[in-house]
């Protein structure tokens, strides 16, 4: 029996979706394909039926996860209560966030890997990257701060940054204290 257009679309969404948070979690080069067709319930038939290559799959997933990313932006910046930009830290230097790497920031978990791959996961990551910029400099501006590419991208480095060595370390007091300093750090934009 043949599969519909729409099934074959929500099949390649959650491969898509299902990589993405695989990727984040084990890493690009920490998940096979048997076992993301595993996690998304398909078979390995189906992987190479809506893919060219894992390469494809890394890409999009990765374009598909900083989207998402930029949606949980988009949520806290929209929802905060006084400084927009305090709140993205607060919640980005979350014990939560910590906690839920497949979940959470796709810069976190896969920026450091992303040179190793193709050219299309570095667009990607490009892409991404400008839209949570832009995102940061618009909440800056409704704020009456100056809105600097460069501030940021300061803000946005110093955070992701402290999210990976409070991941890194195997203190919990350690990796609390890294996100408490930088998420109550007043050097926002």
């Amino acid at each position: 029996m043949r599969m519909s257009r729409q099934d074959a679309a929500q099949n390649r969404t959650r491969v898509v979706r299902t990589a993405g948070e695989m990727f984040r979690e084990h890493g690009y080069d920490g998940v096979g394909i048997a076992a993301l067709m595993q996690a998304a319930g398909l078979t390995n038939g189906a992987f190479y039926k809506q893919f060219a290559s894992k390469e494809a799959l890394l890409a999009e997933a990765t374009e598909d996860a900083l989207a998402r990313n930029a949606e949980a932006w988009e949520t806290v910046l929209q929802e905060a209560e006084g400084d927009p930009l305090a709140a993205v830290a607060r919640w980005y230097l979350s014990k939560p966030h910590l906690s839920h790497r497949g979940l959470g920031c796709t810069y976190a978990t896969l920026g450091a890997e992303a040179p190793r791959h193709e050219v299309p996961v570095r667009e990607a990551f490009d892409a991404g990257l400008r839209k949570t910029l832009s995102q940061i400099a618009e909440a800056a501006a409704e704020t009456g701060t100056p809105a600097s590419e460069a501030a940021a991208i300061r803000l946005l480095s110093r955070l992701v940054g402290a999210l990976v060595l409070a991941r890194a370390v195997s203190d919990p007091a350690l990796a609390q204290d890294i996100l408490t300093t930088n998420a109550n750090a007043e050097d926002t934009p």
